[in-house]
C-alpha cells in the first residue's frame, strides 16, 4: 500500500502543470521563457500581446545567447489566460495588486496556485478574496533573477539566478508542495519559510530602493530639472548606504520584539550584503555585476532629466512596501524613526502634495493580531 502511495505521488510530482504568468515586463518575462524551456506550458498575460513573438531569447549579462524559449501562448484577455491553469504568476507592481485581485475575483478556481514574484507588498492582504475562494498563495522572499529586457516580447537577460528560492504559503500546509513544484519549474532549490511574514518583512526593495531614491533625490524641489539620469547601482553613496542600516537596524528591533514568531529567515541587509559599515555596503553594491548598467527611475524632461513618481520605485516600494512594514512596526509598538524620516520626505514631495497618495493600510491593530494572523499561516 505504501509503494502504491509513493508510485502516485511520483505520478503527480511528474505530471506538467499549466502556467500563466501575468505580466511581460523583466521578470515575467524571463520566468515564462524558464519554465517553457523546461518543458512547462505557459501562457503570458500582457496588455501588449501584439508585441510578443512566438518564441523568447535568453541572453547572459555578456550577451551571449543562452537559448530559446518555444511554444509560449500570449493573451490580453485575463479570463482566457488563467483559465484551466494549475499556477498564477504574478510579477505586476504592488500597487497593482488590489485591482488585479478584483479581476481575479470572479475568474479563479478554487485550487488553483497563485505565486507573488516577489511576495512582498501586503499581498497576503490584497488576495484575501482569492485565499477566501480556496486558492493557495504564496510567494517569493525574492525574485529568482535580476532580469532585464532585451527587446520587448522577443527576448530578456538573465543577469543573475539566485542559487536558492525561499517560499512561503499563506496556508502552511501547501508550501511544501509549492516548494518541490516550483524547484521543477524553475531548476532552482527551494527552501520552504515558517510563515508569510518572512515574506512580507523582507528588506529587499521596500529598504533597499528608498534609501537611494532618498539619497539621489532629498534635496528636489518642483521644477528641478537633473543633467543626466543616474546609474542606480553604481552611484550609490554612503548617505544611501546609512540611511538603509538605520532602517534595516529598526526592522531587525521588530523581528526581536515578535519572538514568538519564527522570522530568523528575515536575514539583516548587513548579513545578505555581507558588510559591517555602510562604506563596505557601498563598496559592495558597486561590486555587483548584475546590478551594472540599471538606471535611475528618471524622465525626460526638456534636454534633462527629473524623478519617475509614476515608477514602481516611488509607487510600490514607498506605498506597498516601506509602508507596509511600518504599519506592522506601528501593530507591534515598535518605533521606526529612520523608516518614519523616509515615508514623511516621499509624502511631503511637491507632487505628492498636489495629489492623493494611495498607499496600502495593513488591516492589523496590536500584537494578539498579529500573532493570531502568523501564527496560524
Amino acid at each position: 500500500a505504501q509503494t502504491c502511495v509513493m508510485r502516485k505521488r511520483r505520478a503527480c510530482m511528474e505530471e506538467k502543470m499549466k502556467h500563466c504568468v501575468i505580466g511581460g515586463g523583466n521578470i515575467g518575462t524571463l520566468m515564462a521563457a524558464e519554465m517553457a524551456h523546461r518543458g512547462e506550458t505557459v501562457t503570458i498575460y500582457t496588455s501588449s500581446p501584439g508585441r510578443f513573438s512566438d518564441h523568447i531569447d535568453v541572453y547572459d549579462n555578456q550577451n551571449n545567447f543562452l537559448y530559446r524559449a518555444e511554444g509560449i501562448q500570449v493573451s490580453g484577455i485575463l479570463e482566457t489566460a488563467v483559465s484551466g491553469v494549475d499556477y498564477i504568476w504574478i510579477t505586476l507592481p504592488a500597487f497593482m495588486f488590489e485591482h488585479l485581485s478584483k479581476e481575479l475575483s470572479t475568474i479563479v478556481k478554487p485550487g488553483q496556485k497563485i505565486g507573488i514574484v516577489p511576495g512582498t507588498g501586503g499581498a497576503e492582504y490584497a488576495f484575501g478574496d482569492l485565499i477566501q475562494k480556496g486558492c493557495t498563495l504564496f510567494g517569493f522572499q525574492r525574485t529568482h533573477s535580476i532580469a532585464r529586457l532585451k527587446d520587448y516580447g522577443k527576448s530578456v537577460f538573465e543577469l543573475g539566478r539566485k542559487k536558492e528560492l525561499y517560499i512561503a504559503a499563506v496556508q502552511r500546509e501547501d508550501t511544501e508542495e509549492v516548494c518541490q513544484r516550483t524547484e521543477e519549474f524553475l531548476g532552482i532549490p527551494c527552501r520552504r519559510l515558517p510563515n508569510y511574514l518572512c515574506v512580507t518583512l523582507t528588506p529587499s526593495n521596500a529598504i533597499l530602493h528608498t534609501s537611494r531614491l532618498y539619497s539621489m533625490f532629498r534635496e528636489y524641489r518642483k521644477g528641478k530639472v537633473y543633467k543626466e539620469n543616474f546609474l542606480f547601482y553604481e552611484s550609490w553613496d554612503d548617505l544611501a548606504s546609512q540611511v538603509l542600516f538605520a532602517c534595516d537596524d529598526e526592522l531587525q528591533l521588530l523581528c526581536r520584539k515578535l519572538h514568538d514568531l519564527d522570522l530568523k529567515e528575515v536575514l539583516s541587509l548587513k548579513t545578505y550584503y555581507e558588510s559591517e559599515t555602510a562604506a563596505d555596503l557601498t563598496k559592495k553594491i558597486h561590486s555587483i555585476t548584475a546590478f551594472h548598467g540599471i538606471l535611475s527611475p528618471m524622465k525626460r524632461e526638456g534636454e534633462g532629466w527629473m524623478p519617475d513618481f509614476d515608477s514602481r520605485y516611488f509607487r510600490s516600494d514607498f506605498c506597498y512596501g516601506l509602508k507596509v512594514i511600518m504599519d506592522i512596526a506601528d501593530a507591534a509598538e515598535v518605533d521606526t524613526p529612520a523608516m518614519d524620516k523616509l515615508w514623511n520626505w516621499y509624502i511631503q514631495l511637491p507632487e505628492n502634495k498636489e495629489i492623493e497618495v494611495l498607499y496600502f493600510q495593513i488591516p492589523i491593530s496590536g500584537m494578539d493580531q498579529l500573532y493570531k494572523i502568523y501564527a496560524q499561516r
